[in-house]
């Protein structure tokens, strides 16, 4: 099997709980090393591995593939420098600041016949997973009415100050606003129209740290919503159609096993507690039914191996550069409807 060499461009809590484990995991890849600026924590993890001082040293370096995992506002400029190395790229979301530097970065991709995605993981969330089985089989008729929830309850600020200060890429539209905007548009395709409410609502915080979005679409209504005071969260996943409805709490398991330091694998990971299983109210078989759909398994492996199918076979990257390019466009819009107070229009 080839080895795709893969570097990451830092070692913090995304390289070492998010990339690094599933790098690991696929035969496909070796896991070369990270730019580490103060510290050389990933051979604690992984001997063999570089730290490298530099990102000049990591990019002339044998590797093939360069995972931009630092803060928002940096993704342009280090994902530019791969691309112009011949590397092939991986980004965290947000994908940039701003739909010009992603309309770059496809560019760039392009001419540089380098693959370029997006680490849109919530896409192998176990719960999305779920959802999504339930809309592709059409268990629910035609959807009129979808709301999509990340709430938290936390009125601490992070200390992670580049999401917290104000500046390109800060604010909670920029950090959990990818996650539910992809799902909605992995669904559903890109709305006609948006209409977005952005507000503060922590006591001391300086960046939005709230958001409602709503998306039209020709009979859909979307409504996405985020904050951190929410003690009592409803929900994550609501849908309802004329066939019926299905509600399903947040329950993907993987972020907090990779927390406590837990190694994926390709059996039980990802697999929700069947408490947490969605509810399905529905007509079936020409009588009103409720009940319980199990949960599909999650498992971020499954990004990793698309993206090495990708690079080995030519195929389409597991999720592409366009699609990066619309949740910018997307959040855009939000923030222009936010500010002039008006729906905004995605197909003038």
């Amino acid at each position: 099997m080839n080895k795709i060499k893969t570097a990451l461009c830092s070692y913090g809590m995304s390289g070492r709980v998010f990339h690094a484990p599933f790098i690991q995991l696929h035969e496909g890849y070796e896991l070369v090393g990270a730019w580490e600026r103060s510290s050389n924590l990933i051979q604690q993890h992984y001997p063999k591995a570089k730290s490298y001082d530099t990102y000049e040293e990591l990019l002339n370096d044998d590797i093939d593939l360069v995972i931009v995992n630092t803060p928002t506002n940096t993704h342009y400029e280090f994902a530019k420098q791969a691309l112009m190395h011949d590397k092939h790229v991986v980004v965290e979301k947000a994908f940039t600041t701003t739909v010009g530097e992603a309309s770059g970065l496809q560019f760039l991709a392009e001419q540089a016949e380098r693959k370029l995605t997006v680490f849109q993981n919530r896409r192998w969330d176990s719960d999305f997973k779920t959802v999504q089985q339930v809309v592709n089989d059409g268990l629910l008729g035609e959807i009129s009415e979808a709301e999509f929830h990340f709430d938290r309850f936390n009125l601490e600020l992070s200390y992670k100050k580049h999401k917290e200060i104000p500046g390109a890429g800060a604010g909670i539209v920029l950090d959990l606003g990818p996650h539910v905007i992809d799902q909605a548009v992995c669904l559903f395709g890109m709305p006609h129209k948006v209409f977005a409410d952005i507000r503060m609502t922590r006591p001391t915080t300086q960046v939005d740290d709230y958001f409602e979005i709503l998306f039209y679409y020709d009979k859909l209504r979307m409504r996405l919503k985020a904050g951190y005071i929410v003690q009592e969260p409803v929900a994550a996943y609501q849908l309802h159609g004329l066939n019926g409805s299905f509600v399903k709490p947040r329950g993907d398991v993987q972020e907090a096993q990779l927390q406590l330091g837990k190694k994926p694998n390709l059996n039980s990971w990802g697999t929700e507690d069947k408490d947490n299983a969605g509810t399905i109210h529905y007509t079936k078989n020409g009588k009103l039914v409720r009940e319980k759909i199990k949960s599909l398994q999650g498992n971020y492996y499954d990004f990793y191996d698309a993206m090495y199918k990708s690079i080995i076979n030519n195929t389409t990257e597991p999720v592409t550069a366009t699609d990066g390019l619309n949740v910018m466009k997307i959040i855009e819009a939000a923030v222009k409807s936010n500010k002039e107070g008006k729906v905004i229009s995605l197909t003038d």
